[in-house]
Parts: structure tokens; C-alpha cells; sequence
């Protein structure tokens, strides 16, 4: 027995009493302080005559709800032990007394929230409250005494709970409460009075069928695992086949158990919660199949799984493979090998190895066969003469269903009479039946039009309420709009200001791939290459199945139009207020007067009075004409003028005012500049040559060509080169087997396993990245400043004007300097151009920055895609670990669970928790499934010494 976790507290306590009787009698306890220190236990109650004893220790034993070994054992202990136990848990009775400890409350807690249905209304807190309470029921089912259970059961707690789940909104349905109330009949089935009133309810079973409609899988699994569990009961097995077709009519489906291939087969995304429900869907389906009447009758199991495989189950397991998982594995195992073991035996009826039941014609020749020469053949021919007789007008399927149903009747009632699935056609009369079975057809087409109709007149008012909600906004946005022209009209009239309006440009995509024209091939890389080289190398197949579809996405830009206009003007100023106002910000920074200012401009800042920075700003507020001619119309009240509006006309006279603050700027940010720009000449020159020279970007141009020319079949396939603007549109090809992986992630595996050495671009290229970020034109400019500063040698100049002097000196300095620029711009240039027409693209119109961008922003997407191509192997390589790792510790948990006790047989009353778990894990069909894979080895050995014929192991059905 495991030991007690707990002094004193449920059956581990009592358990642990089975040990050896010399232990020592406890007299000292734990202080119920925080200071952990022992005192003297007070004397215990005087025990009664042991007569007496018997009465209450058999009324506490009965509340334990024991199995009859342990029952055995507890009424063997010696008269102090079980004092001793009885007062233990009567204490334990006694402090744990309260609201919560009585089925009088949860089940008005029930009736409550049953009659509140919706969560619509409530708050968080509310909704977190009610999900507490029935978890903290569930706890007290599992926990409490046997005589909680009892009295919640004869206070109908059960029909409460089926109330409740029967009345619930969609919002609740879909919450955990609708979990939670599935985990409390789930508690009160594991023990063996709760389960056996669960299974005598005319209801229970139906209603806890219906939790299947909702989406919350973690509901569906435990509704699922209950009604699987419910099969390997006595007398449970019938009534989930019932509430199945109980279902089927309350899922309005075509057909049963359509639900449960429906959600076998579709994909919820998560990886844990789809293997959950798909394992304990197959649970149910093999404890449907094998057990009840399943268990013996060889014929009801072939009834049954016929009809999963004229639901498609057989495609839907094979697709299951694909998940890996242990545990689902071994139920499809034992789905296949239970399916392949019937149809060998059936087959052996008729001396066969395989019937194919898809064969109409290997059928009828069968049941021929088997009926010449016998008094039934007569009565075979009549059945034949009169299927030919059968009427051709609107109801010839329900005669069909109907001859269907009375067959299937006639095969699986048993010698007594007694049909072991829920039963059609009883007490029937044909002309009722056929009358039902066309008004349910006509009430079921009338059904779904309805329901059609009533979605489309649903969907029509949602429309029609978007529309009127947009009139109003739009007639809103109008009004506003017209009262803001208005006040902008007036105010533009009264001010004469210009507005501007701002446009944005909507950009289209490109196509995939750019085919260059034959006439431009002349001289670049695209002569040398070959791709049908790497056709060879491909697996084409697997090209075009990956990617046999992909999707081009448009992009609309909204265009936003905004105006500006001029702030008013102040008294005493000319120039407007925002400008004015910056202006004063910069002066204030500057702490200089103007004479000051005026002074370092005119000796080019002999002093250092202006750092790089104030320049830069300087140059933002320099003198416009229409601010100069404004000036000069009040330089009479030049004393008058604002400190911004005076800076302004001051420098206005300063001769060549902008030019000079441009040459000092320049000056000051020479040595800065020239150490910009040699790196970025440079990256210019050396990434054109890593370009031009690379091989591994040649072969990888070469494996591209042959992916597109391959999957541009047609007018756009055989093209001798692309673009390369096309490289990164390679991303943009999604596969149609898997979404997440792109043409990318295909080619980057391919390289990897064809040409690894392609994965060395990233060293030939490594100076690409920074040539993407050289804009040419803004080179050339700075270089273009330079020598516009030759003309300022000519100019006159008074004698507190150093600029020609200071500027002349800086020139003769830094030609040096710029003329090594100029000629490494020159190389670059040369070189660049050579690059480009290697590529076959237009050297005239492609700059450093657009040409090198392609490069580097193909490199970045390929070590992404890199990247992911990585995690996913890692990830799958985890899942196939953990798939083992699972494997083992059930393996070892079965091997001790064998060790720790042999297995019971279900109806000794084993925990429901139990068969849930068995279930689960597959366990309950291990016994099976190794029976049959011997018989399946002695048949084929069997088979294949006597016949020439082998067993078909799966059949796609």
C-alpha cells in the first residue's frame, strides 16, 4: 500500500493501519502554534464494549465506500486500532463542518446559476465565483464521506447538474463551468453507488452525450473519456450507442457518430489539444467496437466499424499517423489490427482470405454462392426479383434505408431477441415506417431551408445595421467636415494663405519573378549558367507537391489628405509665429547677440564660437526673400522689431549670408564627413567585387532559375535569367501543404543537402550590408559642395572678412584629402557599373543602395529561414523525444503497476478514475491487442502455407 501523505486525513490514513502491529503508541503531538513543538496528546474518549465499537466502526466502513478485500482487512484490525481510526475521522467530521459541507448547498447553488443562464451579464469575478463553486462540488465528491454522496443523490443532485448542462447558453457552454459540471458527474461515478444511479438515470447518459456540440475540447474529452469509461461497465455499453443516436438527432447530423469523424479528422491548431482529443476519440471508438456485445459477437463488431468506415474513417487514420504520438499510435494500432482480424475471420466463413465489401459484385457472388442448393435460395431470388420491382419515384431511398435497417436488425439480434444497439424498428409497421421516414425527409429538407433562410436574413440585417451605423458616421464626418472648410475658407480668405495638399502614392506589388528579355543576356552571369543542371539533382515531384499553389496579396495604400496653414501674425513681427518662436529657442541656446553672430561668420569662426550643432540650426532659419523684402519694408522701426524678426535682418545683410554659414557647417564637419565617406566608397568598391566574383551566389542563381523556370510552366517557364529583385519574392511562395513553410525555407533545405557550399555567401558577401546603405546622389553632393567653394576665391571682400582667406587655406588642405575621395568614387563607380551589367540590369537607372538592398535583404531572409528551418527540426526532434521519453515512463508505470497488484476485473467495482485512466492510455486493449497479434502471425503463417493469396493489412475505405 502507498504511505499516508497526511496524519489523519482519508484512506491512506486508515491504510496505513495494515502495517505490522509493533509500532509504538504515539502519545506526543505537534502544538498547533508556529513554533513546532510537541505536548502531551490529552487522553482519548473511553472506547465502548466492542460490540457497540462494531456497530459504529461497520457505519464508518460502509461511509468508505471499500471494495470487499479492504472492507476485510479494516474489520481484522484489533479493537484500539479501530477506535482509534473511528475518532480520527469523526474529528476530521467534526472540524471540517459548514456551509460547504452539506449537498443542500451546492445543489441550490445549482438551481441558481440554472436559472441565471447566461454569463453575458456577469462580471469576471462572477463567472470565476460560480466556476469555483462547482470545482469546490467536484472536490466534495471525490473527498467527502460515502454519506455526502448519499444524501446529494437523494436530494436528485444529479438532475440538478443535467438541468443545468440542458439549459446552459452558448457563452456558458463554452466556459470552464461546462467542464467543471462534466468533472462532477465524473466524481460521482467513481465510486459505486454515484455511478450506478448515473447509469439508472433515464437521462444522464443522453445529456452528457450532448456536452459533444461544444468546441471546448477540454469538455469534449471528458465528456468523451466518461462515455468511454460508461462501455466497459456492465449495462453502460448499450446506452452510449443510444445516446449517440440520441445525439444524432440533437446535432440534427446525417448520420451517427458523423461528430466524431468530424472532429478526427479537422485540426484545432494546438499540438497537446488536438492529440488529446483525437487520442480519446479513438478511445471511444475501440471501447465501442470491442466491448458489450462486442466482446463475443463477431458480427456486431462488423456491424459497427462499418459504419465509421462509410464515414471515412480509414483515410483520417492514416492521416493521424503523421502526429507521432505514443499513445495515439497505440490506439490506431488496435483499431487496425481488430479491423484486420475480424475481416480474416468473416473471410474464412466463405474460405477467402479478404472480402472486399466495396466490390458489389464479389458480394452478391458470395451470397449466391453460399445460398444455391438451399431452401433459401428461393427466397434469395425473390428478394432480388423484387428489389428490381422497387418503386422509382421520390421515396426510392427510404425504401432502401428502410430494407437497410430491418437487415441490420435481422443480423445483430441475438437468440434471445434482444437487439445489443438502440433499435430502429421495433414495432413497426412498413407503410407507418415508410410515411415517417419520407415526412422526415421533407421535415428535414423544410429544416434547413429554414435554417438557411433564417442565417441569410440574419446575415441581410447584420448588413443592413453596418450600413446604417456607416450613413451615420459618414453623414457625421460630413457635418464636421463642412463646418471645418467653412472656418478654414474664412480664416484663409481673411489671412491670403496657401494650402498644400499631401499625397501619398499607392504602390503595386510586383509579379514573383521578372524574366530578363533574350537581347540583354549578352555578357552577364545568366551565359554561363545552366540550370538544367540542377533538375537533375531536384526531386521535382516533391517540388510540385509542396508548392503546387501560391497566392499574390495586393496592397491598397489609403491616400490622406492634410492641410497647413499659416499661424496669425504678432504686432511686431513679420515672420510668422511658429518660425519666430523656434527662432527665439535657438538664440536662447546660442547665447550670442547678433553682433557676436554676425562677427563669427564674417571671420569664419576664428573663436569657436559656433559648434557643429548650432550651425546646423542656423541654417533652418536663414532668410528667405519674402522674409528679407517684409524686413526691409519696417527697418524704420528696426528698435521696435521682435528678437527673431531683428536676427533675421541683420544677418539679411550680411553678403552671401547662406553660402557662408554652408562653408563653415562644411568646414567644421570635413574630417567627420571624410570619414563617412571613405567607408562608404569603399563598401561600394568591395561589395561590387564580392558580387561579381562570388560563386556561391552564381550556383545559388543557378538552383533558382531551375525551381522557377520548373514551376512556371508555360509562357513564363524556360526563362534564361531574372531579375534579381526576384530573389526576394522567393519568400512570398507559400507551400500548399503547410502554410508556415515558404519556397525559402524548400530551397535553403535543398542547398543544405545539395550544395552546402552555397551557405559560404554570407563570407562573400560580407561587405554588401553596408553598401545597401550608400545613397550615391547624396555622395556626389557632399563631394559637389566642395567645389561650388572655388567660387568664393573671386570674390571681394572688406577687411573683417576672412571667409576667401580661411576658406582658401581649407581648400588646399583638404584637396588631398578629396581627391583621394575622388578617385576611390571613381573606382567604385567603374566597378559598380560592371556589377550591375553582370547582372543584366540597367546600370543607368539602379543605385548602390537599390542594388546591394536586394543582396542584403536576400541574405537577412535567408538566415531567418535558416533559423526557422532549425527550430523546426528541433522541435520535431523534441517531440519525437518526448513521444519516447513518454513511451518508457508508461512502460515503467505498467511494469510496477503489474508488480504492485494483478488486474481486477470491472465488475469488482474498480475506481471510475481508473477506467478513465486505462482508457486513456490504451491499457484496457493491451490484453487484447497482443491476442490478436499472435493470432494475426499463426493466420498468416497459416494462410501462407495454403493458399497463394496474402491478407490485405489496410484498406482505404
Amino acid at each position: 500500500m502507498a504511505p499516508r501523505k497526511r496524519s489523519g486525513r482519508g484512506i491512506s490514513f486508515i491504510f496505513c493501519c495494515f502495517r505490522s502491529n509493533d509500532h509504538p503508541e504515539i502519545t506526543y503531538r505537534l502544538r498547533n502554534d508556529s513554533n513546532f513543538a510537541l505536548q502531551t496528546m490529552e487522553p482519548a474518549l473511553p472506547m465502548p464494549p466492542v460490540e457497540e465499537l462494531d456497530v459504529m466502526f461497520s457505519e464508518l466502513v460502509d461511509e468508505l465506500d471499500l471494495t470487499d478485500k479492504h472492507r476485510e482487512a479494516m474489520f481484522a484490525l484489533p479493537a484500539e486500532k479501530k477506535w482509534q481510526i473511528y475518532c480520527s475521522k469523526k474529528k476530521d467530521q467534526e472540524e471540517n463542518k459548514g456551509a460547504t459541507s452539506w449537498p443542500e448547498f451546492y445543489i441550490d447553488q445549482l438551481n441558481s446559476m440554472a436559472a441565471r443562464k447566461s454569463l453575458i451579464a456577469l462580471e469576471k469575478e462572477d463567472e470565476e465565483e460560480r466556476n469555483k463553486t462547482i470545482e469546490s462540488l467536484k472536490t466534495a465528491l471525490r473527498t467527502k464521506p460515502m454519506r455526502f454522496v448519499t444524501r446529494f443523490i437523494d436530494l436528485d443532485g444529479l438532475s440538478c447538474i443535467l438541468n443545468f448542462l440542458k439549459s446552459m447558453d452558448y457563452e456558458t457552454s463554452e466556459s470552464r463551468i461546462h467542464t467543471s459540471l462534466i468533472g462532477c458527474i465524473k466524481a460521482l461515478m467513481n465510486n459505486s453507488l454515484g455511478r450506478a444511479h448515473v447509469l439508472a438515470h433515464s437521462e444522464s447518459i443522453n445529456v452528457i452525450a450532448q456536452s459533444l456540440s461544444t468546441e471546448n475540447i477540454k469538455t469534449k474529452v471528458a465528456v468523451l473519456e466518461i462515455m468511454g469509461a460508461v462501455c466497459l461497465v456492465p449495462g453502460g455499453h448499450k446506452k452510449v450507442l443510444e445516446a449517440m443516436v440520441h445525439y444524432q438527432k440533437y446535432a440534427s447530423e446525417r448520420t451517427r457518430f458523423q461528430t466524431l469523424i468530424n472532429d478526427l479528422d479537422r485540426s484545432t491548431g494546438r499540438y497537446r489539444d488536438e492529440v488529446s482529443l483525437k487520442t480519446a476519440i479513438m478511445s471511444f471508438i475501440n471501447a465501442v467496437l470491442s466491448q458489450g456485445a462486442g466482446v463475443e459477437s463477431l458480427d456486431f463488431r462488423l456491424h459497427l466499424r462499418y459504419e465509421f468506415l462509410m464515414l471515412g474513417i480509414q483515410p483520417v487514420i492514416d492521416k493521424l499517423r503523421e502526429h507521432e504520438n505514443s499513445t495515439l499510435d497505440r490506439h490506431l494500432d488496435f483499431f487496425e489490427m481488430l479491423r484486420n482480424e475480424d475481416e480474416l475471420e468473416f473471410a474464412k466463413r466463405f474460405e477467402l482470405v479478404h472480402i472486399d465489401t466495396k466490390s458489389a459484385t464479389q458480394m452478391f457472388e458470395l451470397t449466391r454462392k453460399r445460398l444455391t442448393h438451399t431452401e433459401a435460395y428461393p427466397h434469395f431470388m425473390s428478394i432480388l426479383h423484387h428489389c428490381l420491382q422497387m418503386p422509382r419515384n421520390g421515396n426510392t431511398v427510404q425504401y432502401w434505408l428502410l430494407l437497410d435497417r430491418i437487415i441490420q436488425q435481422i443480423v445483430i439480434q441475438n437468440d434471445k431477441g434482444q437487439d445489443p444497439d438502440s433499435t430502429p424498428l421495433e414495432n413497426f409497421n412498413i407503410k407507418n415506417v415508410v410515411r415517417m421516414l419520407v415526412n422526415e425527409n421533407e421535415v428535414k429538407q423544410w429544416k434547413e431551408q429554414a435554417e438557411k433562410m433564417r442565417k441569410e436574413h440574419h446575415e441581410l440585417q447584420q448588413k443592413l445595421e453596418k450600413k446604417e451605423r456607416e450613413c451615420d458616421a459618414k453623414t457625421q464626418e460630413k457635418e464636421e467636415m463642412m463646418q471645418t472648410l467653412n472656418k478654414m475658407k474664412e480664416k484663409l480668405e481673411k489671412e491670403l494663405s496657401e494650402h498644400k495638399q499631401v499625397k501619398q502614392q499607392v504602390a503595386d506589388l510586383t509579379a514573383q519573378i521578372h524574366e530578363l528579355s533574350r537581347n540583354k543576356l549578352e555578357g552577364t552571369v545568366w551565359t554561363s549558367i545552366d540550370d538544367a543542371k540542377v533538375f537533375k539533382v531536384l526531386d521535382l515531384e516533391d517540388l510540385e507537391r509542396t508548392f503546387s499553389a501560391y497566392q499574390r496579396q495586393q496592397k491598397e495604400d489609403s491616400i490622406d489628405d492634410t492641410l497647413s496653414s499659416r499661424h496669425k501674425v504678432k504686432e511686431l513681427s513679420v515672420i510668422d509665429g511658429r518660425r519666430a518662436q523656434n527662432c527665439n529657442i535657438l538664440l536662447s541656446r546660442l547665447k550670442l547677440s547678433n553682433d557676436e553672430i554676425k562677427r563669427a561668420i564674417l571671420t569664419m569662426d576664428e573663436q569657436e564660437d559656433l559648434p557643429k550643432d548650432m550651425l546646423e540650426q542656423l541654417l533652418k532659419f536663414v532668410p528667405e526673400k519674402a522674409d528679407i523684402d517684409l524686413l526691409e519694408e519696417h527697418k524704420h522701426e528696426l528698435d521696435r522689431m521682435a528678437k527673431a524678426d531683428r536676427f533675421l535682418f541683420e544677418m539679411s545683410r550680411i553678403n552671401h549670408y547662406q553660402q557662408r554659414l554652408q562653408s563653415l557647417y562644411f568646414k567644421k564637419k570635413f574630417a567627420e564627413r571624410v570619414a563617412e565617406v571613405k567607408p562608404k566608397v569603399e563598401a561600394i568598391r568591395t561589395a561590387s567585387t564580392q558580387v561579381f566574383q562570388s560563386k556561391s551566389l552564381k550556383q545559388l542563381l543557378e538552383v533558382v532559375l531551375a525551381f522557377g523556370n520548373y514551376m512556371n510552366k508555360g509562357q513564363r517557364g524556360n526563362a534564361y535569367g531574372f531579375k534579381i529583385s526576384s530573389l526576394n519574392k522567393i519568400a512570398d511562395t507559400k507551400s500548399s501543404i503547410d502554410k508556415n513553410i515558404t519556397l525559402l525555407h524548400y530551397l535553403i533545405t535543398i542547398i543544405e543537402k545539395k550544395y552546402p557550399k552555397v551557405f559560404s555567401l554570407h563570407e562573400e558577401l560580407k561587405d554588401v550590408p553596408g553598401a545597401a546603405k550608400v545613397n550615391m546622389t547624396e555622395l556626389e553632393k557632399d563631394i559637389g559642395n566642395l567645389r561650388e567653394l572655388e567660387y568664393q576665391k573671386s570674390q571681394p571682400s572688406n577687411p573683417e572678412d576672412k571667409f576667401v582667406s580661411v576658406v582658401s587655406q581649407f581648400i588646399t588642405l583638404a584637396s588631398f584629402s578629396f581627391s583621394e575621395v575622388e578617385d576611390l568614387l571613381a573606382e567604385a563607380k567603374e566597378l559598380f557599373i560592371k556589377a550591375v551589367k553582370h547582372f543584366g540590369e540597367d546600370s543607368g537607372k539602379t543605385q548602390p543602395d537599390e542594388f546591394f538592398g536586394i543582396f542584403d535583404q536576400f541574405l537577412q531572409a535567408v538566415n531567418e529561414a535558416k533559423q526557422e528551418n532549425e527550430n523546426m527540426r528541433k522541435r520535431k526532434e523534441e517531440e519525437e523525444r518526448r513521444a519516447h521519453m513518454e513511451a518508457q515512463l508508461k512502460e515503467q508505470r505498467e511494469r510496477e503497476r503489474k508488480a504492485r497488484k494483478a488486474k481486477e476485473n470491472s465488475e469488482e467495482g474498480g475506481e471510475f478514475d481508473d477506467l478513465v485512466s486505462a482508457l486513456r492510455s490504451g491499457e484496457v486493449f493491451d490484453k487484447d491487442l497482443s491476442k490478436l497479434k499472435r493470432n494475426r502471425k499463426r493466420i498468416t503463417n497459416q494462410l501462407a502455407d495454403g493458399s497463394r493469396e496474402r491478407p490485405i493489412t489496410k484498406l482505404n475505405f
